[in-house]
């Protein structure tokens, strides 16, 4: 692990409540116990076309809700893969160069080409702490598989992340990001290592690239969750690109059926969550 990124004690550090705003994709600006974290950037608007390597593109359907200059001053970023879907070229020109990211090892690579001076590279089960005041939010990797055969190789290395929020050691809140997954036998060792979820920030939208599914269709972002078992989820991550073939709908019927016990809340571009920890 590397050392703690400490932050200026600004007095904020409520952990009464928090908020998940959804921007687009998988874009989402999460605010609890004063850290302001933003999660794989893209501003493209809608009818840009994004580069996704090996001569493919995509084609933005929706407008994000935002713009970056429209975002309060953010703490960090936690970005699952550097991938024109999840990390832009309106993000690269226009988030701060200091701006720490905590991503892979090849995200941080990329970053560096670009100019970006702080970047974080964690492996799986590897931990980044950033301290505000007393508050402590620990970001661990978790395992991810976005490149099944006959596609395997040509997408970028991808990661899952959990939020420990705390105070004084003890925790107030934990809240896992998908990132861009399929179903894979990994994910029944996140529960058995970080049990009591509060809330999973799952990624669906079923992305086809070349005849093959790469992310998690809305059936199979249900399915992820009865595995890692939070409390509450928000899917994400669903409709912004051309190359996404199974939408929120499909969530909603698979949750409909599913023996889960979280409680599912469903958010359109520019909607909140609002959360509050148990207790």
């Amino acid at each position: 692990m590397d050392a703690p990124l400490t932050l200026p004690d600004t007095g904020s550090g409520d952990l009464s409540e928090g908020s998940v705003y959804f921007i687009g994709n998988a874009t989402t600006l999460i605010r609890y116990g004063g850290f302001t974290i933003l999660t794989d950037p893209t501003f493209l608007h809608a009818g840009d076309h994004v580069h996704l390597g090996h001569g493919m593109y995509a084609r933005r359907e929706v407008e994000p809700a935002c713009r970056i200059a429209d975002l309060p001053p953010l703490d960090f970023v936690v970005l699952s893969h550097h991938h024109g879907d999840h990390f832009d070229d309106v993000a690269a020109a226009q988030l701060s160069k200091d701006l720490p990211i905590i991503t892979t090892g090849h995200a941080v690579g990329l970053l560096s080409e670009q100019g970006f001076t702080r970047g974080h590279a964690l492996d799986t089960w590897q931990s980044q702490n950033v301290i505000r005041g007393e508050n402590t939010v620990r970001i661990t990797a978790m395992p991810a598989k976005h490149d099944p055969d006959p596609v395997a190789g040509m997408l970028p290395p991808t990661m899952g992340s959990m939020l420990d929020f705390g105070r004084d050691g003890e925790r107030s809140f934990r809240l896992y990001i998908s990132g861009d997954t399929l179903l894979h036998d990994r994910l029944y060792d996140i529960p058995q290592r970080y049990p009591d979820i509060d809330l999973a920030l799952v990624h669906a939208g079923g992305t086809t690239l070349l005849g093959t599914v790469v992310t998690m269709t809305g059936a199979q972002a249900v399915r992820a969750v009865e595995i890692v078992a939070p409390r509450q989820a928000v899917p994400i991550h669903y409709n912004d690109y051309s190359v996404f073939a199974s939408g929120l709908d499909d969530v909603k019927q698979a949750a409909a059926t599913s023996s889960t016990t979280a409680e599912f809340h469903y958010l359109t571009h520019g909607e909140t969550h609002h959360f509050r920890p148990l207790g």
